[in-house]
């Protein structure tokens, strides 16, 4: 087998971060008629670069079979289209967005965010490589262009005079396994005086918090500040700001921009968030190589209640079909034999089986009817948003279970 090499820098990888096993494509839902079909799966081992601590996993997949045609539409959480509209309402007030301006959304899904500019008059823009999630953002009348972002795509776009004021990148950064190509075209597509704002899981938190679920085929990179600030440099564009965010059990806002465009200095956020990352060791190597014993941890605790519900004629059934929980149950080995079916909001997902468990997935509706003893919510970002509109599963005595950070049980 090749030596693998870091993404960004090249450096030979050698330190593991998290070794998950083999696993499907966290997104690659199984339809009923094909359950018997063969099924691939991957190695599922997450790296850190000795030299830029990028974390990262090798590219078993290509971006083209994950995302061209994707059941992930963003516009199924409330408290995330709300968190967007905010964004959106936001970034019209600070940049003085108008209707002269142009709001270009890389990764635009179903229009879930540029709605919202929409909605405020400012022009938008969408760039998605799923066509079928494409045509939703179409059909609510928000201009996209069907492709991959990267240097090509990027100057074609200028050429056309779709030079942004505002670059939004929300969840996608971590996706892309050639990361120089895309983190280059932000550098050809935004205007002089533009800003750039990228929002990502943060490393640290997920690091704190054990949020080993979060990787999966579909996510190449785990970002630090530290190591998006050398690939940002790398290419010409300086990160001058940065938002601690709740959401995706917290992320990272940067806004980024030219690095000629000294206008707009670099934050004391910036400069203490450097201090914590590097206070909490994300420089050094040891807090890496520990992550992989929480991981274990883990998977012991779900194992352990769920052989005891079992024991007990307890029905388990899950809330959710995020790539994060599919991570979680087929590293756990658990199939619908501890639990017996999951619930879905996103019609696009119902009716479908979650890959390598093949759990059925049926509507919100279920849970109502079959009144499981026990709710696993899978996407624990949104504990409270889930368990307050499954609130009535106290009245015939359900509760709810997490697994991260570490397994809890609540009413």
């Amino acid at each position: 087998m090749a030596n693998l090499s870091c993404r960004f820098c090249q450096t030979e990888l050698t330190e593991t971060f998290a070794d998950l096993g083999m696993s499907p494509l966290a997104n690659s839902y199984v339809a009923p008629e094909k359950a018997r079909d063969m099924e691939p799966f991957y190695p599922l081992h997450a790296y850190v670069c000795s030299k830029c601590r990028l974390v990262q996993l090798e590219a078993m997949a290509t971006p083209d079979h994950i995302f061209s045609d994707y059941l992930y539409f963003s516009s199924f959480s409330t408290s995330w289209l709300e968190h967007c509209e905010r964004y959106a309402t936001a970034m019209k007030s600070r940049l003085a967005l108008d209707e002269n301006s142009l709001v270009v959304e890389i990764a635009s899904n179903d229009g879930y965010l540029l709605q919202y500019f929409k909605a405020l008059n400012v022009p938008t823009l969408g760039v998605e490589p799923a066509a079928n999630v494409a045509k939703v953002a179409m059909e609510k009348g928000i201009e996209t262009e069907v492709a991959f972002f990267g240097v090509d795509t990027a100057e074609s776009l200028a050429t056309r005079g779709h030079s942004a004021d505002l670059i939004a990148a929300n969840n996608v950064l971590a996706h892309v396994p050639d990361i120089n190509d895309f983190v280059g075209g932000f550098k050809k597509l935004l205007k002089p005086t533009g800003v750039i704002t990228v929002e990502f899981p943060h490393l640290l938190e997920q690091i704190n918090q054990s949020q080993f679920d979060t990787i999966y085929h579909e996510h190449f990179s785990y970002l630090s500040l530290y190591a998006v600030e050398q690939i940002f440099s790398h290419h010409g564009l300086t990160v001058f700001d940065v938002d601690c965010l709740p959401t995706h059990g917290g992320s990272l806002r940067i806004f980024a921009r030219h690095s000629e465009n000294e206008a707009l200095p670099v934050t004391d956020a910036v400069t203490a968030l450097r201090a914590r990352e590097k206070s909490a060791g994300l420089e050094d190597g040891e807090v890496y190589s520990k992550f992989s014993e929480k991981v274990v941890r883990i998977k012991s605790q779900v194992l352990e209640f769920l052989i005891k519900a079992q024991a007990e004629g307890k029905v388990v059934a899950g809330y959710g079909a995020p790539a994060k929980g599919n991570t979680l149950l087929n590293y756990c080995g658990v199939k619908s034999d501890f639990v017996a079916f999951t619930v879905d909001r996103s019609p696009h997902k119902q009716n479908h089986l979650l890959p390598g468990t093949h759990i059925p997935i049926y509507a919100p509706e279920a849970i109502m009817e079959k009144k499981p003893d026990y709710v696993f919510i899978l996407p624990w970002n949104l504990r409270d948003e889930i368990a307050e509109q499954m609130s009535e599963i106290k009245t015939w005595g359900g509760k709810f279970v997490v697994a991260i950070p570490e397994l809890e049980i609540f009413e």
